[in-house]
């Protein structure tokens, strides 16, 4: 019997007009990985539509390829693809009308494998690296374009190779992509330290908001912060990573407020004994035991107490 890897290539080998999606607020795998595969893709005379349903946030506009992301998919495919998304909920509405994806490619070890071919790989640093292994095995080039986008979704899934997670293979890979041209010093500053002025501003109202008890630190991010800051995303502007790393929390947390009645929340623990993604999975969301996040319907201060209340009794279990 045909393994699975053997099948995805087979259904890249004979589909010609191929549909790209990823996750809603993509980061930079998500971003990465779409970009990659499209491009690699396209080298082998394949119409690609890469479609984002927020489009791609001015942080990443200076990856190759990323002038072509749509947020609407227009026309008729005969092959259907998601990268780096755990849920088939998160694409957005960019699918509405067409289904299912027929592939689905991602490394999130809560992902629910909604597509007909399912390529999971939770080991994997990033849905990136997933390529970086599969897309020569499946007759696609890793030409400079394709790694510079690779590079991206590795350095910004490890938070420049800081995450647990982080292995030797996923520096390997970086090295190996860089050997090709790619300039990691420039990809890396600017997909994890470059910030605009309005994104710092919004982190000054999530630093001031920032509160400390029983072991979490979590801020929060009002749809006020957003406007009076100017900033454009519906996003925390990585906050959580910038708060990730204080001392004497074992879990951290950023509450954002959105449009429509919900709240965007992120997770980050570095105690391994820790399992975020399934305080996450409570509330229907999902990512790693390190990092996770969801998305709540309800008013802040409902969503904030619930979410508290599962946060904590979660480290009560892991005491």
């Amino acid at each position: 019997m045909a393994s699975e890897l053997d099948i995805i290539r087979e259904r890249l080998q004979a589909a010609q007009n191929i549909l790209l999606v990823s996750h809603i607020r993509p980061d930079g795998d998500a971003i990465g990985s779409l970009l990659a595969f499209g491009l690699a893709l396209q080298e082998t005379g394949k119409k690609v539509q890469m479609v984002l349903a927020d489009g791609v946030p001015s942080s990443f506009r200076h990856l190759p390829g990323s002038g072509q992301v749509r947020k609407s998919a227009q026309g008729a495919f005969d092959l259907i693809i998601a990268v780096d998304c755990a849920e088939l909920k998160r694409v957005g509405k960019v699918l509405d009308g067409y289904g299912k994806p027929n592939i689905n490619i991602d490394h999130h070890i809560t992902n629910e494998r909604f597509g007909d071919l399912n390529l999971i790989e939770p080991d994997a640093v990033a849905t990136s690296s997933i390529l970086f292994r599969h897309l020569p095995e499946w007759g696609y080039k890793i030409t400079q374009s394709v790694a510079a986008n690779l590079v991206t979704g590795i350095v910004t899934d490890t938070l420049g190779f800081r995450t647990t997670n982080t292995t030797p293979e996923a520096l390997r890979q970086v090295a190996a992509l860089m050997e090709l041209g790619v300039d990691m010093t420039s990809l890396y500053y600017r997909g994890l330290v470059r910030r605009t002025f309005p994104a710092a501003r919004y982190w000054g109202a999530g630093l001031s908001s920032l509160q400390c008890a029983d072991g979490i630190v979590w801020g929060t991010l009002t749809l006020a912060d957003r406007k009076k800051s100017d900033y454009s995303g519906n996003d925390d502007a990585d906050l959580i990573n910038v708060i990730s790393s204080i001392d004497d929390s074992n879990i951290t947390m950023v509450f954002v407020e959105q449009t429509e009645g919900s709240v965007k929340i992120s997770w980050r623990t570095q105690n391994p004994e820790l399992d975020v993604s399934q305080i996450a999975v409570q509330f229907g969301g999902g990512g790693h035991p390190g990092a996770a996040g969801a998305d709540v319907h309800g008013t802040l201060a409902e969503v904030q107490e619930r979410v508290l209340t599962a946060t904590r009794q979660a480290l009560q279990r892991a005491a």
